[in-house]
């Protein structure tokens, strides 16, 4: 018993580089840009749908999945923003809205290596929920939600970014 104490305690070194996005789901994708331009300044936004096959791998709850969400990227000062509309289910999306409705997601983190990353969290108890990868033009591009909520407070993310990404399918403004 006290080894798994002690291993559930084990640090996690990637939250040390801080929060790199702050995440929202949203209803309305399309309206939910337009009032964070309108209201905050907040844009450019770069619009993609994540889904096969630009995201090559997927899974949900351990096992395979085909899941779909559009998402908007922009910053706000140093901040990416990501706001999320998703589409297709399920996924951690559906279950947060059923849990909580739509607002604040997840924190996302960059890790330099998600396998090494995902280790930790798994050392310190944290197991991987969701994931998607090979979204990037050269099939590179990981994230992966852990199942945090209850122990922190909030889900957070890991990204591992892709080293280009492909062109978005929309901008906005």
């Amino acid at each position: 018993m006290g080894a798994q104490l002690t291993d559930i305690h084990r640090p996690l070194p990637f939250l040390n580089n801080g929060v790199a996005q702050i995440a929202f789901i949203v209803e309305d994708l399309d309206e939910a840009l337009e009032m964070y331009h309108s209201r905050f300044n907040v844009g450019g936004w770069d619009v993609y749908t994540y889904q096969r096959p630009l995201v090559s791998h997927m899974t949900y709850m351990g096992v395979d999945a085909d899941y779909a969400m559009r998402i908007g990227l922009s910053y706000f000062g140093t901040m990416r923003i990501e706001l999320i509309q998703p589409l297709r289910g399920p996924s951690v999306y559906h279950d947060h809205i059923e849990r909580n409705g739509y607002g604040i997601h997840h924190l996302g983190v960059l890790v330099d290596d998600m396998h090494a990353a995902l280790g930790e969290a798994e050392q310190a108890g944290f197991r991987m929920i969701m994931d998607g990868a090979g979204f990037g033009l050269d099939g590179d591009g990981h994230y992966a939600y852990l199942d945090t909520e209850d122990t922190l407070g909030v889900m957070y993310e890991l990204i591992e970014r892709p080293k280009a990404r492909r062109e978005p399918e929309k901008r906005y403004p």
